[in-house]
């Protein structure tokens, strides 16, 4: 099969369109022909060795963690999908390997594509989206009437969060720039900052979250967004604590899980017209150096998806 594998941790131009072996599954295990691939932060950063200490891996690595595709293999121990079932998932890290013709993921990791999505659309929920609902729902526990304020509104977390946040009843402040602003603008969030022209911390006030979803200054300049009390969920760079307790606030640093179970409440939304997945920029498997560039260079709105195969073959 051909994957997009890098032999040494540096730039995108040492990723490489290779012929690779077949995945090996095991009895909890789908095969997945992979249709399309998401493109993560992470995944540039596992490329560059940023998350080496943390993650390290072994080369030839085969990046991407989530997809959607077409199941044409089963473990014996697995239960509730067939063969030629439309799925999406992300793959835990250990494992991964999306941007590839065939991936194997834990069937408990894996959930049905939406019946109105199309494959890419389905490739660009399952990071994101579980990321957004482990931060909002579980996390913050957003609820009616809440304050939130979401960083990166245009991105592939920040349009899913946004989303989920309005259906709870919360007040929504989000920052976007360029495009992004009217994207943004068209999932009903109730104030828009843009943070090219404006600075955020001036307008928003008393936030009862913060979705940091960038790290740095912009954490630093939120926590005199926070009410008393209030709650900064961070995705990107840990929180001090003790910044947190000098500013009178809580912080969270979240790390998701890849759910199933989780992702099949996502896909129920899509199907029902809740949440509406945005997708950035698409390319081709053999151009995934230019989707990093793009991604690194912080200039995608929405989701960068990958088309691997075709969806019936």
């Amino acid at each position: 099969m051909k994957a997009i594998r890098v032999h040494a941790y540096g730039g995108p131009e040492l990723m490489q369109l290779d012929d690779a072996p077949m995945p090996a599954f095991g009895a909890m295990d789908l095969l997945v022909r992979v249709v399309a691939a998401g493109v993560n932060p992470i995944d540039w950063k596992m490329r560059s060795g940023a998350m080496a200490a943390h993650m390290p891996k072994s080369f030839p690595m085969t990046l991407g963690s989530d997809a959607a595709g077409v199941v044409t293999a089963l473990g014996g121990g697995v239960s509730g999908f067939e063969l030629g079932d439309e799925v999406c998932f992300y793959a835990e890290f250990a494992r991964g390997g999306t941007y590839a013709e065939y991936v194997a993921v834990d069937a408990s990791q894996v959930a049905k594509k939406p019946r109105t999505a199309s494959f890419a659309t389905a490739a660009a929920l399952p990071m994101a989206g579980q990321a957004a609902w482990t931060a909002l729902i579980e996390t913050a526990k957003v609820e009616r009437g809440m304050r939130v304020l979401i960083h990166g509104g245009a991105g592939a977390l920040g349009t899913t969060a946004l989303q989920l946040a309005k259906e709870h009843g919360a007040h929504v402040t989000a920052t976007a720039s360029g495009d992004g602003l009217a994207l943004v603008k068209s999932l009903g969030v109730d104030e828009l900052i843009d943070y090219r022209s404006q600075r955020f911390e001036q307008i928003a006030r008393d936030m009862d979250i913060v979705l940091d979803t960038l790290g740095g200054p912009t954490q630093e300049a939120s926590w005199g967004t926070l009410r008393q009390g209030g709650l900064l969920v961070a995705t990107a760079m840990p929180p001090p604590p003790e910044r947190a307790a000098a500013a009178g606030v809580r912080a969270a640093f979240i790390f998701t899980p890849p759910r199933g179970a989780v992702l099949a409440q996502l896909t129920e939304r899509v199907d029902d017209g809740r949440l509406r997945i945005v997708v950035g920029q698409e390319f081709a498997l053999a151009d995934a150096a230019q989707a990093h560039r793009l991604g690194e260079a912080g200039k995608a709105r929405g989701k960068i998806v990958l088309h691997v195969g075709a969806p019936g073959r």
